[in-house]
């Protein structure tokens, strides 16, 4: 038996964007960003080291909106378009660095190589369909993948029964769509619980969640092991806890790896420091400077400013990412002799999740370091051993029943960052949805054919405005404009929706454009918001 065992999570997820009413839209960017800068990495890396004989072993949440997007044609479509485009501006970027600046070559080389690697893959290796590369890892043993709510809606703040369980008889009959299997596990969104969604979660098959530390930390009993063994609630299902240590590690502003000085600057970015007319063929149509993902600069410092940021170094960096990949091990097999002396030899397990889009978005050099972690784990010690949640229940190791409390993931543990004085206008609206939803799928029991149309995208327009994303963007400042547009946008089609049902006066025409614009989860069933 290892000393310790560690679970690394990764939780994909970004909200369902997709405005084909529009040639170009610039929120769609976060999910090319992310297939360039997160997906295609993280895939790449999951397989050479499984061909190499380090095949690592961790859990991934694939959420359903993203699933969604992976699989839609025009989004496929208007990746690759993003991605060719990118390519080119690398490549001239390379000739324009090699005239003008060769303290950036590196950099511009280093983008070159890896868009031109990305392109091969999207293409030719996997067809431009990541749904079937991360199923292939799945199925060789290197990935658990587990799912998420159906639009990641945050489960407390949900107001009906019905609609709790909608999010996630959805989200485990979009996983079999694109998985072709059960789910063993789930990240519920923003890790938030409350007492009585584990009854929902047995209901529909579902053996495990992910939970903040609050959860098991302030449970009742007293946890025996901390977070660092799962607990099983009272029904059966297991709740595996985020450890602060590892956390902190990582995601720390102050004393995280990300912020190293040699690891790429996220801020500083071609697409705002260089000439307008020679980024123009490279921008949107309407002109607007943006992120475009060319970065030649290095963090450099704490209290450095943008303008005083130093050329970025692909080498020094990566030798950086097999540094913190030691020191990450090093930490692991120090916590887990400690803890396992504490518990009177019992093999602790050290659960780390987090947002997959920090490795490789917001920290470039992510998955670099998670590729030196797994060799590292697999060459260079035998005392810690990956694992994903599910192989710890297999390994029939005694578990501890007792009842979590509700928590978050968010600051403090609890529910602030989703309901607040900045955005808790949403739930009013959201909660009467909610009501409407289950009052016409009660009264709905042999529609026609129009009607069980209406019915059915009134289920994705309640899906798709109960994101938890909405909420959190308000609260961070980030595209508040944005998001609250997209609340409302489903809100108010909603409601057009079920006028149209209740006056009987049916617009086929607009409920055509509707289903066209919000097409998430064709195999939805209005039926399951009955009562």
């Amino acid at each position: 038996m290892p000393t310790g065992y560690f679970s690394l999570i990764l939780h994909a997820h970004l909200p369902f964007v997709r405005h084909p009413e529009y040639p170009e839209f610039l929120e769609e960017d976060w999910l090319y960003e992310a297939i360039t800068e997160v997906y295609l990495p993280l895939i790449f890396i999951f397989q050479n080291l499984h061909e190499a004989g380090a095949t690592p072993r961790l859990a991934m949440n694939v959420s359903p909106p993203l699933c969604e997007m992976l699989a839609d044609k025009l989004l496929q479509e208007r990746y690759t378009r993003h991605l060719e485009n990118l390519l080119e501006l690398a490549k001239k970027e390379l000739d324009r660095t090699q005239r003008e600046e060769p303290n950036f070559v590196a950099a511009a080389q280093m983008y070159v190589d890896n868009l031109s690697a990305a392109l091969h893959l999207w293409n030719d290796k996997y067809k431009r369909n990541l749904i079937n590369a991360f199923r292939e890892l799945q199925d060789e043993g290197v990935l658990e993948i587990i799912t998420c709510c159906a639009t990641h809606g945050f489960l407390p703040l949900i107001s009906t029964q019905e609609a709790r369980r909608a999010q996630i008889q959805i989200a485990v009959t979009n996983y079999k769509k694109h998985f072709g299997r059960q789910p063993r596990g789930i990240w519920l969104a923003e890790c938030a619980y409350e007492p009585g969604i584990e009854h929902i979660l047995k209901d529909f098959g579902i053996e495990y969640f992910i939970g903040d530390s609050h959860a098991i930390l302030y449970g009742d009993p007293r946890p025996r092991f901390g977070v660092h063994a799962p607990v099983f609630c009272p029904n059966g299902v297991a709740v595996f806890a985020r450890d602060v240590e590892t956390s902190q590690q990582v995601w720390s502003a102050e004393v995280g790896y990300p912020g190293n000085a040699l690891y790429r600057e996220f801020y500083r970015d071609i697409g705002w420091d260089l000439p307008m007319e020679y980024l123009k063929p490279h921008l949107h149509s309407n002109g607007e400077r943006r992120h475009l993902g060319l970065k030649y600069h290095r963090i450099s410092g704490k209290n450095v400013s943008q303008q005083f940021k130093e050329p970025y170094v692909p080498a020094w960096a990566n030798e950086q990412a097999a540094k913190d990949a030691s020191d990450f091990i090093r930490k692991r097999i120090e916590q887990a002799r400690k803890l396992r002396d504490n518990f009177g030899g019992h093999p602790p397990l050290v659960t780390s999740p987090y947002d997959a889009e920090l490795y490789g978005h917001w920290w470039f050099e992510g998955p670099q370091f998670i590729d030196f972690l797994f060799k590292k784990f697999h060459f260079d010690q035998d005392e810690i051993q990956p694992i994903a949640p599910g192989d710890f229940l297999d390994a029939k190791i005694p578990i501890q029943i007792q009842q979590p409390t509700a928590s978050s993931w968010g600051e403090n543990g609890y529910y602030k960052v989703w309901i607040n004085e900045g955005n808790s206008w949403m739930y009013p609206y959201q909660h009467d949805a909610e009501r409407k939803m289950t009052q016409l799928a009660n009264r709905y029991e042999y529609p026609n054919e129009i009607e069980y149309r209406v019915l059915n995208q009134l289920a994705r327009e309640l899906l798709l405005a109960q994101s938890s994303d909405w909420a959190f963007q308000i609260y961070q400042g980030t595209t508040v404009q944005y998001s609250s547009r997209r609340f409302q946008s489903h809100i108010h089609r909603f409601n057009l929706l079920a006028q149209m049902l209740e006056k009987n006066d049916f617009n086929e025409p607009l409920l055509a454009e509707i289903e066209s614009r919000d097409n998430i989860f064709a195999e939805v069933d209005y039926r399951i918001y009955r009562s």
